[in-house]
């Protein structure tokens, strides 16, 4: 028998976090957090981490497990997934990955295999020497020839999975789509996946709230330190909630556009969230709103109750 692993995804500001909570507490759970960003120190209110209160003596894993001036891989994310939910399981507990980050979710769902996409440090560094030399669009557009689905979706400014995209095509001669659609459909777990959606009007209603709301709590305050400790140029920096101030902090636009950036990129990437859950996985979906959410989650912990056990 495999193992049961329940996912709860969505766009971000749906309400998963305390979705995965409650679903904890139901069926004696332990949340791990399926955020790329939730794994470093120092960045909490701009990735939305689960506070002590909002947690209530639920374990958390995968959060707090880097500085923010180490790098990250979703290679490195799936072994560290894989080993605590292998952890979860062995102390008679449910494993539930709660986040929105799809690509790292479904590589431990699925057992994505990384062992061919080894780095080469010589690729590597002479495509950072083509970035500085030609720049990011330049490699952008050479990515748009060789992998369309894939530039439609890595932003030019996104550095890091730009070059990796192109060092997997040069090393393997496939492109990284291509290397995505043939990884295994195969689960080695029996994967519950819980999907939340929201009108989309309202949803993106939540995200300017919420980006309000993290402004009252010290957001600016939170990356002024990163910036001001050297990290402006860190793999962490580059993230929706981060990279939108460093502008401000060095003088080139008004706080106020650094917000409305914010919001606006937040919304777009909710929707990014939601193409990517819908056309990858296999999901059972939700529509939620803030007036009937503890009803629907009563629905769904009813739902969850039979579809665990019938695995």
């Amino acid at each position: 028998m495999k193992p049961t692993v329940v996912s709860v995804v969505g766009p971000t500001a749906v309400g998963k976090t305390k979705l995965g909570v409650e679903i904890a507490k139901r069926f004696n759970g332990e949340v791990i957090s399926g955020d790329s960003m939730q794994i470093y120190r120092g960045m909490d209110i701009g990735t939305a981490k689960v506070s002590q209160e909002e947690a209530n003596g639920i374990p958390h894993h995968m959060i707090d497990i880097k500085n923010p001036e180490e790098s990250f891989s979703v290679a490195e994310f799936q072994e560290k997934v894989t080993a605590a939910i292998e952890d979860i399981l062995s102390r008679g507990k449910l494993p539930i990955i709660v986040g929105g980050t799809g690509l790292y979710i479904q590589s431990v769902l699925y057992a994505f295999n990384f062992s061919e996409q080894k780095r080469s440090v010589e690729t590597t560094e002479r495509l950072e020497a083509e970035l500085q030399e030609k720049g990011k669009k330049a490699l952008h557009q050479c990515l748009a020839e060789i992998d369309p689905e894939q530039a439609e979706k890595i932003h030019p400014n996104n550095e890091r999975r730009l070059i990796r995209a192109l060092e997997i095509y040069e090393s393997t001669g496939m492109t990284m789509s291509e290397y995505q659609k043939n990884q295994s459909e195969e689960s080695p777990y029996q994967p519950i996946l819980i999907g939340l959606e929201m009108d989309r009007e309202h949803l993106y209603d939540r995200i300017n709230r919420r980006v309000d709301l993290m402004m009252e709590e010290g957001l600016l305050e939170e990356v002024h330190t990163l910036y001001e400790a050297g990290l402006e140029e860190a793999q962490s920096m580059k993230a929706i909630g981060y990279k939108e101030f460093i502008p401000y902090l060095r003088g080139e636009y008004d706080l106020e556009r650094a917000v409305e950036l914010l919001k606006r990129n937040s919304r777009r990437y909710a929707k990014r969230q939601y193409t990517y859950f819908r056309n990858k996985m296999d999901i059972r979906w939700y529509t939620i709103s803030e007036e009937d959410y503890l009803e629907k989650f009563q629905i769904i912990l009813g739902d969850l109750a039979g579809m665990i056990e019938q695995t």
